[in-house]
């Protein structure tokens, strides 16, 4: 598979008034297209940070960021970014928040709104197009703002720990959901998140990250044993405790 996002030797730091505060230090990973890989680490280490440097939010002092082998900031490679919130508004309905995406960049046409049309019927939320957000359940408004990130077409699929506001059960439906439609979608993900069974169940490979100022600690292969592999299923793998027991193993060794 080609690369499609490569980071080299990425150091950043925040500047306060107290001084310097580094939080990544020499950071170098690749993921591949089509590859869903996650960052897990603990709180603070700079998970999030990374997202934001490859959104372009922010720039790294040093070290430098490719898609495709163009460098980040040369690119026009669409980038999508969901967030622990689902920022949809409420004054605007179903289908007015999915297309809001493409009324900002000017894209309204035949083609984007049919794509539209064919995201929400396959993902459960075409009868919904005229209800406002508060009248979804959490895994229905988290699907609204993937069909939204999803109608730009985007090359790269950020996600912040984008099922952490929602309660256990429905977290891993709606995993389960959201990691079906990116294989789907054939999209290229990097997940951000503290759960280690997420990470294993929606993964091809993990990245442990030690305490800030962030490094890579290690990269695991997640390779399940399973005819037909999904969040949900993952979790009933046979070498899925085995996993787990390794990454936690990795996230409280720290030296």
């Amino acid at each position: 598979m080609q690369t499609l996002l490569k980071l080299q030797d990425i150091g950043m730091s925040y500047h306060t008034l107290k001084g310097e505060i580094p939080a990544l230090s020499h950071i170098s990973f690749s993921i591949s297209e089509g590859e869903f890989v996650s960052l897990v680490g603990p709180s603070g280490c700079g998970k999030s940070t990374i997202l934001n440097l490859i959104a372009g939010l922010f720039k790294p002092e040093h070290g430098a960021i490719t898609i495709a082998g163009i460098p980040l900031h040369e690119s026009n490679f669409s980038i999508g970014y969901m967030l622990q919130k689902d920022h949809l508004f409420e004054w605007r309905t179903v289908y007015e928040n999915v297309i809001l995406g493409l009324e900002i960049q000017k894209r309204i046409n035949p083609y984007t709104l049919s794509r539209i049309e064919q995201l929400l019927k396959d993902y459960g939320l075409s009868e919904f197009r005229q209800a406002r957000p508060s009248q979804l359940s959490g895994g229905m408004r988290q699907r609204a703002a993937l069909i939204r990130t999803l109608a730009l077409e985007p090359m790269l699929l950020l996600l912040d720990e984008p099922f952490s506001a929602l309660d256990y059960q429905t977290r891993l439906n709606v995993g389960d959901d959201i990691g079906r439609i990116i294989k789907k979608e054939k999209k290229t993900a990097l997940l951000v998140t503290h759960d280690i069974s997420e990470a294993i169940s929606m993964s091809d490979r993990v990245i442990v990250l030690t305490p800030s100022p962030a490094c890579i600690r290690c990269e695991i292969p997640i390779q399940l044993h399973l005819e037909h592999r999904t969040p949900i299923a993952s979790r009933n793998a046979p070498d899925f405790k085995d996993y787990f027991n390794k990454i936690w193993k990795e996230l409280n060794s720290y030296g």
